[in-house]
């Protein structure tokens, strides 16, 4: 839609900023030659992605921060992809080192004791035959959200959505090896051996991929 690329652009070269008001419905309509059910919709879809946030008697405002978006694009973009396992394998084998790695700069105090609970949890769960794919998500979770980067977060978090499924195969039938995997990856992220983690990451993923439930897609 036209005003939504005018918006993009204006945000990329900084004509617009977080915090601006977006014009009026009337400027809107007569600067781009575009009906008002146009501009109304335009509006509705950047609030529905978290781009805009309407404020009553102020007008339509630039989001300071992106917020939980009701409908998110990437997202939608990559489970429509999710059938050719092939590139989301390979996506995954380059973002989680990449992010492992950024965390292992960033991570808190506070960081380090959610991923050393999110261990623990699992080892609990394994023990009492409880565990599911939440208690996997939560480790990678945890240590994705000590990258403290919004974008690394955001792009994360949809790929944990699409792998869940594939995690509960692999701890209903490997759950001792993904614990070991854990422990493994995150020794060498606490020692801060950026070698060792990767080389933890490369064999967590080769034993997970060996119980992937997706079908290959045709590529």
């Amino acid at each position: 839609m036209q005003l939504l690329e005018r918006i993009k652009g204006a945000l990329i070269r900084g004509e617009l900023k977080p915090g601006d008001f977006l014009p009026s419905e009337t400027e809107l309509t007569h600067s781009l030659g575009i009906g008002k059910s146009s501009v109304r919709e335009a509006i509705k879809m950047l609030q529905a992605i978290g781009i805009v946030e309407v404020r009553r008697g102020q007008g339509t405002m630039i989001r300071r921060e992106p917020g939980d978006p009701i409908v998110d694009p990437m997202a939608f973009g990559m489970i429509l992809a999710r059938g050719m396992t092939r590139d989301l394998l390979e996506f995954r084998r380059m973002f989680e080192p990449a992010y492992t790695l950024q965390a292992m700069g960033n991570a808190t105090a506070e960081d380090h004791a959610r991923i050393r609970q999110a261990i623990d949890d699992m080892e609990a769960a394994i023990a009492n035959g409880e565990q599911t794919a939440r208690h996997d998500v939560a480790f990678h979770r945890a240590i994705l959200h000590a990258t403290h980067n919004p974008m690394t977060i955001r792009v994360g978090e949809t790929l944990l959505q699409l792998i869940e499924a594939a995690l509960e195969t692999s701890m209903q039938t490997l759950p001792d090896v993904a614990l070991k995997d854990h422990k493994a990856i995150y020794q060498a992220f606490q020692q801060g051996d950026g070698e060792a983690v990767r080389a933890a990451i490369e064999v967590s993923s080769k034993s997970w991929e060996t119980n992937l439930t997706y079908v290959e897609g045709e590529t």
